[in-house]
């Protein structure tokens, strides 16, 4: 089947231009102005809207297997494709977590069924499993993820001696390693130091993980991503102090990258008296000074990547009725993802052409899905999200597809609505509905980092 897609502003890094979108055999077959009508099946007219890639997002906790009472990939790639984002990379901390090859080759074939946008795995990096990263790059891994301080799933943090033995071999095969940067040691010693004071309230979780607890993660993995050559970035980032690192590895040329996410460029501590626990996310939402920061990092490229960190937990496990330790941290992400990018570009706070350039061509080349994934151009599939930017979408429970619909974004409105999502050149959901179910699949590294 072919499709054209007729008179939209396509998106792109480099500038916005008006232009058709040739589709046919999934993938995009020319781009350019008066495409013939005739040479299409279905012709879509997209006279004022935007056209973007599909977002790629490179940081989502779906919590199948093992926890899909909080959310799980059926419902976790609905909100995807309802969002305009078309592949999830989906984070190993499951049970149980996925840290070897036949962890990645089993949960690869229990997601293949139930996947409505297409997806790629990470595997765990621990002490115990560092000897088996190879073997997780033959199954399909596209990278690895290390959580150096507490996380869902109460994984033990790597020593410093598997961290640069697994960025050695990053350097010699060209795979990337995200790290949860914040420093077990001190995040420990903070929160007994906060709890002992008797607060409870949802404020005392940021002082008890301040900035210094991120820092001190991220100079360590800025010293040994320098010392070995191999690629790392940090995740969710929240602090202004790490944007230093990330600047002074450019400069040098250490290979070292970072990723944020819409949270911390639409919420600081002055929300936690609003939202409560709702708010409650790892590393915390800090003070607008951070925010501010942060903002201006993806002016200038400081920041490389932008995702969700999509992590569901359920009503009883969020609900404000307990004190801020007993409530878990993280919230659903990826049904907001492009939109809240596009929303805060529309209202002039960053440029649109810088969206495409942070969720869907960076994250891409990152984890060697480029120019598969994340690109508007002949020959990439035709994963493709337009959206109206004369409406309107307001963020309610009833509009959230995840099981546990529990987001600070509740309540918002954002300029711009997702009119259409295709994903390989056939739509899968049309303004808030599924037209195409099941139609993902697991996608593997088709490139690697040393050719970005």
């Amino acid at each position: 089947m072919s499709l054209l897609i007729r008179g939209g502003k396509l998106v792109l890094p480099e500038g916005i231009y008006e232009s058709d979108v040739l589709i046919e055999d999934e993938r995009i077959k020319a781009i350019g102005k008066r495409i013939k009508s005739e040479l299409a099946d279905e012709v879509i007219d997209a006279t004022g809207k935007l056209v973007f890639p599909g977002a790629v997002d490179e940081h989502v906790h779906m919590r199948e297997p093992g926890l899909e009472y909080k959310d799980d990939f059926s419902h976790g790639t609905m909100a995807a494709a309802l969002g305009g984002v078309t592949t999830v990379i989906e984070m190993p901390n499951t049970v149980p977590p996925v840290d070897s090859g036949r962890t990645v080759k089993d949960k690869a074939e229990l997601l293949k069924n139930k996947a409505h946008v297409d997806f790629a795995l990470y595997g765990l990096l621990s002490d115990n499993s560092v000897d088996r990263l190879e073997e997780m790059l033959n199954e399909g891994a596209v990278g690895f993820k290390a959580f150096l301080g507490p996380t869902t799933g109460n994984l033990p943090p790597p020593s410093n001696a598997t961290i640069y033995k697994a960025l050695k071999l990053s350097r010699a095969l060209g795979f990337p390693i995200a790290f949860h940067a914040e420093d077990d040691s001190l995040v420990n010693y903070f929160v007994n130091e906060v709890k002992s004071s008797g607060r409870k309230d949802a404020l005392a979780h940021m002082l008890s993980r301040p900035p210094i607890t991120e820092e001190m993660a991220v100079m360590k993995i800025y010293m040994m991503a320098k010392d070995t050559g191999g690629k790392a970035h940090i995740v969710h980032i929240s602090s202004k102090g790490t944007l230093d690192y990330l600047r002074k590895a450019k400069e040098e040329g250490v290979r070292l990258t970072g990723e944020t996410c819409p949270h911390y460029l639409y919420f600081d501590s002055s929300h936690y008296e609003r939202y409560g626990s709702y708010l409650k996310v790892n590393p915390p939402i800090r003070e607008a000074e951070h925010r501010e920061a942060l903002l201006k990092a993806l002016e200038d490229s400081t920041i490389f990547t932008i995702g969700s960190d999509h992590a569901p937990h359920s009503i009883q496990e969020k609900g404000g009725g307990k004190d801020i330790w007993e409530v878990a941290a993280g919230f659903a992400g990826v049904q907001t993802l492009l939109l809240s990018m596009v929303s805060l570009a529309l209202n002039g706070t960053l440029k649109l052409s810088d969206i495409p350039r942070l969720i869907s061509r960076n994250p891409a080349k990152l984890f060697g899905l480029w120019p598969k994934k994340g690109e508007l151009m002949p020959g990439s599939d035709a994963d493709i999200a337009i959206i109206d930017p004369n409406k309107e979408t307001l963020v309610t429970e009833e509009w959230l597809i995840t099981k546990s619909p529990i987001t600070p974004f509740l309540g918002m409105r954002f300029k711009g609505s997702v009119e259409l999502t295709i994903l390989r050149g056939e739509i899968i959901a049309k303004n808030g509905e599924m037209e195409k179910k099941n139609r993902g699949s697991m996608v593997r590294k088709v490139t690697s980092y040393t050719q970005i």
